[in-house]
């Protein structure tokens, strides 16, 4: 027996290798009567050139593109709140988010908050308002998300992250944040250094890990997505490491990436996530190399209320895998450590400039994201968060 769910996600999806080449063209067949256009990414993007061709054929075809380059990773709100009045003072008319999850997370809010101010007869809302879930009131632009990593899925989730204060991770969940069109092009993606390969790649394994795992919410469609992203992710990740132009690889792992997104956008991530954004909010270590280095350990602390389903889990990322659901996970959480190792990025905590003093305020914090936390397949306490740090150390 099935029970009740609801799947959201992106109603276009365009996967093409060179799309940006030809990216102009495409949003001029999905939107013929727009033309001020805001694109949001950031500055080594764009100084890089690699957006180069993206742009001129976005001028070919008549596209007025005011290009906001100024998006840092785990955004804080300041750069939210000074892209959103420059793409207000451009009069944009649509969003496209070029770049990483956190030029994604950004374009997702400009969208929803430029255009009120020619909306005057409607309510206001305020960033300040939106955290939390289903909390947004406005209507958005149209809004179009092309990733350049294969990690965050944010091209098709509802999710975007901002850092409040000085290291508070706060997130704007709603289906106004589901873009209308997400263009996956692995060729934007061929050459990305082999340590953000690594940390997005293994971030968007957690995410079909988490979201079939999840204590909430977990649902056929989203089960589907998350295996088939795992087989994707966990076969080509190496590869895509090894030779960072391997085309096969690039755009299996961009479209694995794109598929966790779908699933955990429906059946959300749970204590991995909860455990990794103190670490990425006090101590600025990126998302997905965050979600590495607590990723064991949180499988290791679920391993029992969760064995059955990781077990699943161990006949995608290690086939052939024999002996009893405790043994299949054992084999996974192996599997996964090795597969990090491989991939050389840092495997404990303290390799990434966190000291045993600061683990106690990592757990407390941890314990504020209670959104995450709820999905979890075992409840987890400070102390549990504490143990857990502990052992990641």
């Amino acid at each position: 027996m099935t029970h009740a769910f609801r799947f959201q996600t992106v109603p276009t999806l365009i996967v093409e290798f060179g799309a940006a080449r030809r990216l102009g063209a495409l949003l001029r067949a999905q939107f013929p009567a727009l033309e001020r256009l805001c694109v949001v990414t950031d500055n080594f993007l764009h100084k890089s050139g690699l957006l180069d061709p993206a742009l001129a054929d976005l001028a070919a075809h008549g596209w007025n593109a005011t290009v906001i380059d100024d998006v840092i990773a785990d955004p804080p709100e300041h750069i939210v709140l000074e892209a959103t009045a420059r793409a207000r003072s451009a009069g944009t008319e649509i969003v496209l988010g070029l770049g990483g999850g956190s030029s994604m997370d950004v374009a997702k809010l400009i969208a929803a908050l430029a255009p009120q101010q020619q909306q005057q007869q409607q309510q206001q809302q305020q960033l300040s308002e939106m955290y939390g879930v289903n909390k947004v009131t406005v209507q958005r632009l149209p809004l179009v998300q092309m990733p350049t990593t294969a990690g965050t899925g944010s091209e098709v989730t509802a999710v975007s992250i901002v850092t409040v204060g000085e290291a508070r991770k706060m997130g704007v969940v709603a289906p106004q944040l589901i873009a209308d069109l997400a263009i996956l092009d692995a060729e934007l993606t061929l050459g990305l250094p082999v340590a953000a390969t690594a940390a997005t790649g293994i971030d968007a394994m957690v995410h079909a890990i988490e979201a079939y795992t999840s204590a909430h919410l977990k649902n056929p469609v989203s089960d589907m997505l998350a295996i088939k992203a795992l087989e994707l992710l966990s076969r080509n990740l190496l590869p895509a490491c090894e030779d960072g132009n391997d085309r096969d690889a690039r755009e299996a792992m961009l479209l694995g990436a794109t598929f966790a997104g779908q699933a955990f956008a429906n059946s959300p991530v749970a204590a991995v996530h909860a455990l990794a954004y103190p670490i990425g909010g006090i101590y600025h270590v990126p998302h997905g190399l965050s979600n590495a280095l607590v990723l064991p350990h949180v499988l290791r602390f679920n391993a029992d209320s969760a064995a059955d389903l990781y077990a699943e889990l161990a006949n995608v990322v290690v086939p052939g895998t024999t002996g009893s659901a405790r043994d299949k996970t054992q084999a996974l959480i192996e599997n996964l450590e090795r597969m990090i190792a491989e991939t050389a990025i840092p495997a404990r905590l303290r390799d990434v400039g966190i000291e045993r003093e600061g683990l106690g305020r990592m757990a407390s914090d941890a314990m504020l994201q209670t959104r995450l936390l709820v999905n979890n397949p075992r409840p987890v306490s400070e102390a549990d968060a504490l143990a857990i740090y502990n052992a990641a150390f």
